[in-house]
């Protein structure tokens, strides 16, 4: 009844504080509005609902069951992250600001054309319904019977609980996407994304402290004496994650999701200028930092704690939880999860929303439509991609790789072809249209023909890392030999695009706590590489501290001035 009471009142405050931010009615009755907030998203808001429409039980249970089975080598998505969310603050967020755009397809429209924009909205449709929506209700349907037994409170079988409670998440989690708009998904993001990190590093502590007696220090030092191996951060060539697919389809994976991932990007696309943009992107990529203590550490716990004895790992994060946390802080936990499977849920049908009201209704379908039809049409959609993912929800079931792996083969789908687009049409000014859409058609039809059909004898990372270059290349000899002509940036000015003054010395002090991780982690490094590493790590830190330094007196320099006039 206790941890009923603490999931209930948690649940109403951020559903309260959700509301009283924006109760305002014009936030939902535009189609800016609703989509982008209005574009009035400061940097804290911004951080916390990239940060939360990321992470989601998808990562509470299926990276932990990942680390339950193989260790910290999984930590690569998350270490990974981080860079490439840098690279998204530095190089892609100022040219997606400037050219003023509300979807990553409407601007592969404005560089190549219109189809174009038609079928990079039907890959992220495609890939949010097949490969997203439905893995978060699986994931928070497990997570939530776990803690809260509904099928022993019901008596009924554990599938006909997961049914029911898939079903429950996510038709509350489409009411409150399809009428709250992003604005209200991203204050509620925040407030949940506070309470995320704070209940995950709860089952941390209260995980260790289980294991050493009362003493967290002395149950992490029996938890790596007893499991050296699972703390090595470098894969061997055989195991889950290869340290080699770090520089090939892990990082194009990467920076698909945090670069050019329509859910995610849609986030920093509302900011009110580049500046609180930045100043968000870069509190996410902070926070992705620690998240390994969050949802790594604890698979590895679990394995300590249950000997490796569970069935399924993907069941070891629940059954830790359940194990460790006093009653009332269940609720409050069971409340979190719940919050960032909306957050996922509701995220993912904004951005499908956006993606078809935007790209396909108003562009090919009604271009003379009111701003209230389109806002309609969009929260019909909702209801309808909602109920195809809870249909879809249960079928995912015992993937043999685990739920998070299975995410990554199939969105390997869309990200390698979509990515590899943007990119080229960023970077380049010549590549015709036609080279966009044979690019999109051919990325898919061979990632899934060699991974799922033909099934080659080779990691599917290195797989997509093979088939985004050949890609590339593929467009850039197009462009080449037939270009087009030139295509022109216009600066919309629809909002300030001045940089932070900050966004470089915090980039390169993220990039660096990237790469110290995978160091300290690493066992058995040569000398000469860790003499390298501090020899650069000392460059770093000396880059970091002059330029904040050099900020801070121009900044009191001019309050001093101010002062004297």
């Amino acid at each position: 009844m206790l941890a009923f009471t603490s999931f209930i009142g948690f649940t109403l405050l951020v559903a309260a504080i959700a509301y009283y931010k924006t109760h305002n009615a014009h936030l939902t009755e535009s189609a800016e509005g609703y989509f982008l907030g209005g574009r009035s998203m400061t940097g804290m808001y911004i951080g916390g609902s990239m940060l939360l429409m990321n992470l989601s039980t998808e990562h509470l249970v299926g990276l932990n069951g990942l680390s339950f089975r193989t260790g910290f080598i999984v930590m690569a998505w998350e270490v990974m992250a981080a860079m490439t969310i840098v690279l998204f603050a530095i190089f892609f967020l100022p040219k997606y600001l400037k050219l003023g755009i509300s979807t990553i397809p409407e601007f592969l429209e404005r560089r190549f054309d219109k189809q174009t924009l038609t079928i990079t909205s039907i890959l992220f449709l495609g890939m949010y319904v097949i490969s997203l929506l439905p893995i978060v209700l699986y994931t928070g349907a497990i997570a939530l019977e776990s803690l809260f037994r509904v099928s022993e409170v019901f008596q009924i079988d554990k599938t006909t609980a997961l049914w029911i409670m898939v079903w429950g998440v996510g038709g509350l989690g489409a009411i409150y996407a399809v009428f709250g708009g992003i604005k209200a998904i991203a204050v509620a993001d925040t407030v949940n994304g506070v309470g995320l990190i704070t209940g995950g590093l709860m089952v941390t502590l209260f995980a260790l402290a289980y294991v050493g007696n009362g003493n967290v220090l002395s149950g992490l030092v029996e938890v790596y004496e007893f499991n050296p191996g699972k703390f090595n951060s470098i894969g061997a060539e055989d195991s889950l994650v290869p340290f080699s697919t770090l520089f090939t389809g892990l990082i194009i994976s990467n920076m698909f999701f945090w670069c050019t991932n329509q859910s995610i990007v849609q986030k920093a696309l509302g900011a009110k200028n580049l500046a609180e943009g930045q100043k968000g992107v870069l509190l996410c990529a902070f926070f992705k930092l620690m998240i390994p203590s969050i949802i790594i550490l604890p698979g590895i716990v679990a394995f300590h704690i249950f000997q490796g004895q569970i069935d399924n790992p993907d069941h070891a994060y629940p059954r830790l939880v359940q194990l460790v946390l006093p009653e009332m802080l269940v609720g409050f936990f069971a409340a979190v999860v719940v919050g960032a499977v909306f957050s996922t849920f509701s995220g993912g049908l904004n951005s499908s929303v956006t993606l078809f009201t935007i790209n396909i209704y108003k562009k090919s379908l009604k271009p003379d439509a009111t701003e209230a039809q389109t806002v309609a049409v969009g929260k019909y959609l909702g209801l309808g991609l909602a109920l195809v993912a809870m249909i879809v929800a249960p079928l995912v079931a015992n993937a043999p790789d685990g739920l998070f792996y299975l995410i990554q083969q199939l969105q390997g789908i869309f990200n390698a072809p979509i990515l590899s687009v943007v990119l080229v049409g960023l970077l380049t000014k010549r590549v015709p249209a036609i080279a966009a859409k044979l690019g999109l058609l051919f990325g898919m039809s061979a990632y899934i023909l060699f991974n799922f059909v033909i099934k080659v004898d080779i990691h599917f990372f290195h797989l997509l890392g093979i088939l985004f270059l050949l890609n590339v290349v593929f467009m850039l000899l197009v462009g080449h030999f037939y270009p087009q002509k030139a295509y022109e940036e216009v600066y919309t000015e629809q909002v300030d695009i001045q940089p932070w003054s900050l966004v470089k010395p915090v980039a390169v002090l993220i990039v660096l706590g990237s790469v110290s991780m995978y160091v300290f982690l690493a066992q058995n490094v040569p000398t000469w590489l860790m003499s390298f590493y501090y020899l650069v790590a000392f460059a770093s830190l000396s880059y970091i501290f002059w330029t904040i330094g050099r900020e801070l007196f121009g900044a009191s320099r001019k309050l001093a001035v101010e002062a004297k006039d």
